[in-house]
């Protein structure tokens, strides 16, 4: 973060419920860091990626290394330590580790005494019996793979090569640009509208909203730094001035230390004793905050369907009718690969007026 975020944003009066609680300017300002914390040294244009005060996280949940865990058997404690080695995300290594427990508790038993056969059966109940979309049974394999065949040995089994589970060619929902205005509109609380207004603005994934802090944004430069998203990836975005300035008023009304969106906490909800609890907060709004009043304005609205993340899709579609490159939209969304941003074309209102218009005058030529 560097100066300007609360140049125009100090405080002007004295009876802010935060005056009282020291230390409450921008953390990188000049004589003001936070306490038991010392400027962080700057390495090229953006530095270091700056550490929290004690106590407070950027993530709805934190996710604990499964080493930690308590393994009811060894082959688990080891599968454990062999996914600390190969991944570095705990929400990764977490996710492996919950198919290996469920398989687990399926059969009662350890797991490194099931069969192929048994394994096969699992494999049939989730597709079959559970309806576990491609991607859930795909991670399923990778997991039960790396712990069967890497793990234990089992370098003779075939099931994994059988096991074949195709994406649906299935089209996200998408919001007209009315759709979108009537929606945020129909949000009345701003504390609520404002990180809803920047996941449209910038094409913003949930997480990467909520867990911004006043070291991501450049105002000055209308630049947005997103830190340690999808794929422990960094990416930099184009920031509205227009949202600058409601992030800045936004962040004056409970000036928390770190934290652009803090949690709001349970409590009277009188403005004074709000920004207090916002101030003390020490983790960013819960994801499920944004999900239901969302779900609960689309359905006042008649809008058939409609999820916070419809409005990252919504972004790349209006972008793109408007006239976007496509590889500057796969940039902008953080796509690794350009096949996941070229499903806008098929969603975009233009192109198929477009088509349409192609198709009428060949109807209007073919003979009556």
């Amino acid at each position: 973060m560097r100066e300007g975020w609360l140049e125009s944003v100090r405080m002007k009066s004295t009876n802010h419920p935060s005056n009282n609680i020291a230390n409450t300017i921008h953390p990188n300002s000049a004589g003001n860091p936070l306490p038991g914390q010392s400027a962080a040294p700057k390495t090229g244009k953006w530095g270091p990626k700056p550490s929290l005060p004690p106590g407070i996280r950027t993530t709805a949940r934190e996710f604990v290394n499964p080493v930690d865990y308590q393994h009811p058997h060894d082959s688990m404690a080891r599968f454990a330590k062999l996914l600390a080695l190969r991944y570095d995300a705990n929400r990764t290594r977490h996710a492996y580790y919950r198919h290996l427990r469920l398989i687990h508790q399926y059969f009662n038993c350890d797991p490194a005494g099931i069969t192929e056969a048994q394994l096969r059966d699992y494999f049939l109940f989730v597709k079959l019996k559970k309806h576990w979309k491609p991607k859930t049974i795909r991670q399923t394999v990778a997991a039960t793979r790396m712990f069967f065949v890497d793990l234990l040995g089992h370098t003779d089994w075939t099931l994994f090569s059988q096991i074949r589970a195709k994406d649906h060619d299935t089209l996200p929902a998408v919001l007209t640009r009315r759709q979108v205005h009537d929606l945020l509109r129909h949000i009345r609380l701003r504390r609520y509208r404002t990180p809803l207004k920047l996941i449209y603005c910038c094409g913003l994934r949930l997480s990467e909203c909520l867990g911004l802090t006043i070291h991501d944004i450049l105002g000055k430069e209308n630049k947005l730094m997103i830190r340690g998203s999808k794929g422990h990836k960094d990416r930099v975005l184009p920031l509205p001035t227009a949202m600058w300035r409601e992030l800045q008023r936004y962040w004056t009304f409970h000036r928390h230390p770190v934290l652009i969106f803090p949690n709001v906490g349970r409590g009277v909800n009188n403005p004074e004793s709000l920004a207090a609890r916002m101030h003390r907060a020490t983790c960013p709004m819960p994801h499920s905050s944004l999900q239901r009043l969302l779900v609960i304005a689309r359905k006042e609205l008649n809008i058939p369907a409609a999820s916070v993340h419809s409005l990252r899709h919504s972004f790349a579609t209006h972008l793109l009718e408007a006239g976007a490159h496509l590889h500057t939209i796969q940039k902008l969304l953080g796509h690794k690969q350009i096949t996941s941003t070229m499903v806008y074309l098929h969603l975009t209102h233009q192109s198929t007026q477009d088509a349409l218009r192609l198709m009428d005058e060949l109807c209007r030529s073919l003979p009556r």
